[in-house]
């Protein structure tokens, strides 16, 4: 509140001794200032209210969607004419937008009011809305959901919601070999002998927004989520009374910790995610995850092949979460996994990048494979170190990447 406004509120208090000498107009004019300086309070308080919140965006109050690259099946937003775009095009949104999701073809926002936008490829029922219309897929289009949503995230076909209730809502499906299929259970809704095309129910019980129900470990009451993070072909959701954290989807190469590598038709409690730390975000490649927790220290774990992992000449599997030597004992404040590749934020704003190098995606100047954490090059890059305080007040918020 500024002194100004204090100022506002408490001068007519400091005159009622002299009320009775003002003149009726002049009490009709003070009562209305006052009126109107805790009217324009309320309304603040009111509108700040009103928008969503949760962790893992900005409460700024929302911004604009900026999109660029190849926008061949719509997922840029921009409308059917725009196939690319080398630089930044403005998304065409009637409201402003917390947070967005770029999944493997297609794009998700959540506006402040908890309401989700979504367009690109809907092939495989991503979008969670119906794009039957020539050309409804390339611009953005509202999914109805009986609920008010805080968080999203995006797959490489699927689109995870979570609630303000704490429940997930979860749609999509997964492309292999063609075929239109949900057999790698990253839906966490549909039983295995309805993984193909949703069996005799339906492909509409794979392709429309539903509930993810799971009950808590050693209860008969249902999970409340706090977090939900969809990774390419699996998703991991943290109960938020216990802190355990729940998998489901693809595991051939551990990537969901558990030791088994078989893939999870439906929520289950992972163990090697220790429920004594803090998960404060997860993210999943195409055959590996990473993890962040609230001590700040990153995690890789999953398939070893092209450096992804981050630890060095190690290329063997990782089961469980496993800390990166190569990352020191600096504290991280985000982190990011594409397909064979992963990210991380030190606190001062220093970024690392590590895995498969074949398009440059590592920004080393070259297409060899990264081993270790290693800074980006570049001259645009140069004397960018910035605080993690300084770099939520950078007006850009989010970068979001497809595969």
């Amino acid at each position: 509140m500024s002194a100004s406004a204090a100022t506002k509120r408490t001068a007519p208090a400091e005159q009622d001794s002299d009320d009775d000498e003002q003149t009726p107009k002049k009490r009709r004019e003070t009562n209305r200032k006052y009126k109107e300086s805790y009217s324009n309070l309320f309304d603040i308080v009111q509108t700040w209210g009103m928008y969503v919140h949760h962790r893992s965006h900005s409460n700024s109050g929302g911004g604009l969607v900026l999109t660029c690259g190849e926008g061949d099946v719509g997922q840029l937003g921009l409308g059917e004419d725009i196939m690319e775009k080398s630089r930044p095009g403005l998304v065409r949104l009637d409201e402003k937008v917390v947070q967005v999701c770029a999944g493997g073809m297609h794009t998700v926002c959540l506006t402040t009011d908890g309401e989700i936008y979504t367009f690109g490829c809907n092939d495989e029922g991503a979008l969670g809305r119906d794009t039957s219309e020539e050309g409804s897929e390339t611009l953005p289009a509202k999914i109805k959901l009986p609920a008010k949503v805080v968080q999203v995230s995006a797959g490489d076909s699927h689109t995870a919601a979570l609630s303000e209730e704490g429940r997930v809502f979860i749609w999509g499906n997964f492309r292999v070999r063609f075929n239109s299929c949900a057999e790698q259970g990253q839906l966490g809704r549909v039983a295995e002998c309805f993984s193909q095309r949703g069996g005799r129910k339906g492909l509409s019980y794979i392709l429309n927004p539903d509930v993810v129900r799971c009950k808590r470990y050693k209860s008969k009451k249902l999970a409340e989520f706090s977090d939900v993070w969809a990774g390419q072909y699996m998703t991991f959701a943290l109960e938020k009374n216990t802190g355990e954290v729940y998998g489901w989807g693809l595991n051939n190469y551990y990537q969901l910790g558990f030791s088994d590598m078989e893939n999870r038709f439906m929520p289950e409690r992972v163990t090697s995610f220790s429920s004594d730390k803090e998960w404060t975000c997860i993210d999943g490649g195409q055959h590996h995850t990473v993890a962040l927790d609230s001590d700040g220290k990153v995690y890789c774990m999953g398939r070893g092949e092209y450096g992804r992992l981050g630890l060095g000449d190690d290329t063997k599997e990782k089961s469980q979460p496993t800390t990166l030597p190569g990352l020191g004992k600096e504290k991280y404040s985000h982190i990011a996994a594409g397909q064979c590749v992963s990210f991380a934020i030190r606190n001062d704003g220093t970024a690392f990048g590590w895995g498969m190098g074949t398009s440059k995606q590592l920004a080393t100047g070259d297409e060899e494979d990264v081993l270790e954490p290693t800074q980006p090059a570049g001259k645009q890059l140069e004397n960018r170190q910035e605080s993690t305080d300084d770099i939520l007040r950078r007006s850009t918020y989010s970068v979001p990447c497809g595969r």
